[in-house]
């Protein structure tokens, strides 16, 4: 095998590449392309393993805290190292266990707004309601606590381009499935799917990610839209007023047909309105999904 002489110059190792028989250059190109050809296949296509156990609860790091009004707050943990990806698919969601203001053990279903491409750690924005006995977990913890979490979990797994378009009926904090799913959609260049969100809270200050959910509209306007419907509207308002109707379903939502999926997260007195919505306007059960 040939070895180049230490300490050369640049012209004396043009020289001596020069002596080298073509042929003897062709099969050191070889060599090193069937070791760099499958080094780079690993890189490129073997994705990290996640940190998720679907059977055990493993506990992460609060490392930030941030509140976002008197009752919400956006919560960052910390994975095992700075390039750990949580493995949650899109679509599906982690259970959290908490203890209640009793002391009792409690658990719920939570669903971050990160997504794998966001390596090191992973955020929850949580609505902390003043009964709610998870919400008391949430509103004691501080930065350096840790939070047991097993997953995924869920019915829906989403799979780019399985359907031309979605409608979204979102009410509060079950915004939180819909916004991983956007930023899934809009972030991939190659998912042509169309994202239309209704949005409903009692007052502006309760609307969860609008900042981030504004922006996608203005930086994808032919694939995202999002209208808003407020209880408590402000002067002047723009939105909708009220409770989501089937008049503002049909203004905008896609219509129903096979290619088309209307999903809705919410209160359960909202989900069961939006579904009887859906049905009168001829959404087939296989057009609609609730998380």
């Amino acid at each position: 095998m040939f070895q180049l002489p230490y300490n050369v110059t640049s012209e004396s190792l043009k020289m001596e590449l020069m002596q080298i028989p073509q042929a003897h250059l062709l099969r050191i190109a070889i060599a090193l392309s069937l070791v760099a050809i499958p080094a780079a296949y690993l890189y490129f296509t073997k994705k990290p393993k996640g940190c998720l156990n679907p059977d055990k609860f493993n506990e992460f790091k609060l490392v930030k805290k941030t509140q976002l009004s008197p009752d919400t707050a956006r919560f960052r943990f910390s994975l095992p190292t700075p390039t750990s990806v949580l493995g949650l698919p899109v679509g599906q969601h982690i259970i959290c266990r908490g203890k209640d203001y009793q002391g009792e053990e409690v658990t719920r279903p939570y669903t971050p707004i990160t997504l794998d491409s966001d390596v090191g750690y992973f955020e929850l924005v949580v609505k902390m309601y003043p009964m709610g006995k998870m919400s008391h977990h949430f509103r004691e913890m501080r930065e350096g606590d840790y939070l047991p979490v097993k997953g995924p979990k869920g019915r829906f797994k989403y799979k780019p381009g399985q359907a031309r378009a979605f409608g979204m009926l979102a009410g509060g904090s079950g915004i939180t499935p819909m916004f991983q799913l956007i930023r899934a959609i809009l972030e991939n260049r190659k998912d042509k799917t169309n994202v239309h969100l209704i949005y409903a809270n009692v007052t502006l200050d309760d609307i969860l990610l609008k900042e981030e959910l504004d922006a996608f509209a203005r930086n994808f306007p032919n694939r995202f839209k999002v209208f808003y419907v407020l209880n408590q509207p402000p002067v002047p308002w723009n939105g909708g007023v009220g409770f989501i109707t089937k008049e503002m379903i049909q203004t905008h939502c896609p219509a129903p047909a096979p290619d088309v999926k209307i999903l809705r997260c919410g209160p359960p007195a909202m989900n069961k309105a939006m579904k009887a919505h859906l049905d009168a306007l001829e959404y087939t059960s296989d057009m609609q999904f609730e998380f």
